[in-house]
């Protein structure tokens, strides 16, 4: 199923490259992030082309809940532990700037996006404690916040962080309206990149400065961000007759859930897990119990899921992409927080191209030392690929593939080889390699998407093989 923002949009189409080209700035990605950066550097006359390899805003930019607040979840306390208060303060800052730079844009445009004024809460039904101390910190970095009891949650809370002045809009009309006048050629998959040339399936593109923005970068070095960061996958359900809230609204406890209205609908989110873990299912089954929990009355309208890229200390990677590339950058780990995130990225890096000072720029910085605490997330990320490449490689399945039934998917035995099945309620069958091609990992069944998943760094492919995330670059091979 499409996102509400994909069935009420018709996106402009853009060309494919043809042939060989030399511009000053190639942007990799056509997602809100790359398309805000080629607006900004256009502004100030820099010649910035976007490469997509699929249309504009296909990616994670239509599975977003389009929720745009400085609010990211429990960050504040631990930003201000971890980085200190004034790089929490630019943190804080330089999301704050993003919101004002949305109202900006939209006013300056007069663009119909749907852009609302409203507060974000972070809330918990079990634990008030964290939540006092994270509005104690997110004042001390100068937000507008306050701890309250009092919410229009259709169940009792111990308390929530309320965020004044937070926003949420249309994601995909905004993005139409500031990608009109922007060279973008869709349809052009980049396969590599050396020095200032970006080979692509359409021709050969040089440019003297590179931009990452294509969610999970492909070029595993330098930079080494699969060992950094890792991907998550969450779920949303559409609901029409069920309330009206006063804010956008965020659980933090475990399982806990998201809402926020758009026009006369509800959208509850949740399901969280990391890509490549959820060979159960039930995520989608999950928020659907607890609309029928809440209001009885409620209809589904649709449902979609996103992916998001979760880094090591919590703050995104944004600027230079490692020491020694100083014209490649990137803007990657915006954890679920995209909408500020890639304007935040549009600042940061516009800036760094244009040779100006950018005030926010050190706390996102990708250059930065991991700090002490990210030692054992770094480990953990190890681990987890270390074990699935072992169950890749040394495990054999206990199934095989008359066992499984209509309508299933999973890894079993076939002609003596490990594959990845999935048969089709019709009985069709659809057979694929269980090994990422990225870097080697076992891929895992998703029954709610119907999906290959990897657990090591979150590529993804449909049950024929068909690519669907990076940072894998090609399809699986296929046995059928």
């Amino acid at each position: 199923m499409h996102s509400i923002w994909k069935q009420n949009v018709q996106l402009t189409k853009h060309p494919t490259l043809k042939g060989d080209l030399t511009v000053d700035v190639a942007i990799i990605g056509g997602g809100l992030a790359g398309t805000l950066i080629a607006y900004f550097l256009q502004k100030q006359g820099i010649q910035a082309i976007i490469l997509e390899a699929d249309t504009v805003a296909s990616g994670q930019t239509s599975g977003t809940t389009a929720k745009v607040t400085s609010q990211h979840g429990l960050i504040y306390h631990q930003l201000i532990k971890d980085f200190g208060k004034n790089k929490a303060t630019q943190y804080a800052q330089a999301n704050q700037q993003a919101i004002t730079s949305y109202r900006e844009i939209i006013k300056e445009h007069a663009i119909e996006c749907e852009f609302e004024d409203y507060p974000a809460h972070i809330y918990s039904t079990l634990d008030s404690k964290s939540l006092k101390e994270e509005a104690l910190a997110a004042q001390t970095v100068g937000l507008p916040a306050t701890f309250v009891t009092d919410t229009q949650l259709p169940f009792p809370v111990e308390g929530a962080v309320k965020l004044d002045r937070q926003a949420q809009f249309h994601p995909l009309k905004f993005i139409e309206a500031i990608s009109k006048n922007l060279t973008i050629y869709e349809h052009t998959k980049v396969n590599n990149v050396e020095g200032q040339r970006i080979f692509t399936d359409r021709g050969t593109v040089t440019a003297k400065d590179i931009v990452f923005a294509c969610h999970y970068p492909f070029m595993n070095k330098p930079g080494y961000y699969f060992l950094r960061m890792h991907q998550e996958r969450s779920y949303v359900i559409a609901l029409k007759n069920a309330c009206k809230l006063d804010g956008t609204y965020l659980g933090i406890d475990p399982n806990g859930l998201s809402f926020r209205n758009s026009g006369d609908l509800l959208l509850l989110g949740g399901g969280n897990h990391r890509t490549g873990e959820n060979s159960k299912g039930g995520q989608y089954n999950f928020l659907r119990g607890k609309a029928k929990e809440f209001w009885p009355q409620s209809q589904e309208v649709t449902h979609w899921s996103a992916q998001d890229c979760m880094p090591l200390d919590g703050v995104p990677y944004i600027g230079q992409f490692s020491h020694s590339t100083p014209h490649w950058y990137v803007a990657t780990g915006f954890g679920k927080w995209g909408m500020t995130s890639s304007m935040v990225s549009a600042h940061i890096i516009s800036d760094a191209i244009l040779g100006k000072v950018n005030d926010y720029a050190e706390v996102f910085s990708p250059l930065r030392i991991s700090i002490a605490e990210s030692a054992k997330a770094s480990l953990d990320e190890t681990t987890h690929a270390v074990k699935s490449l072992s169950r890749q490689l040394f495990t054999k399945p206990n199934t095989e593939i008359e066992a499984l039934p209509v309508g299933h998917g999973g890894v079993v035995e076939y002609e003596g080889d490990k594959v990845g099945v999935y048969k089709s309620p019709s009985g069709e069958t659809f057979i694929v390699s269980t090994r990422c091609p990225h870097l080697g990992c076992q891929l895992e069944w998703n029954p709610d998407e119907l999906s290959w998943d990897c657990p090591c760094h979150g590529s993804r492919f449909d049950y024929t093989g068909k690519l669907i995330n990076n940072p894998a670059q090609e399809d699986l091979p296929s046995n059928k």
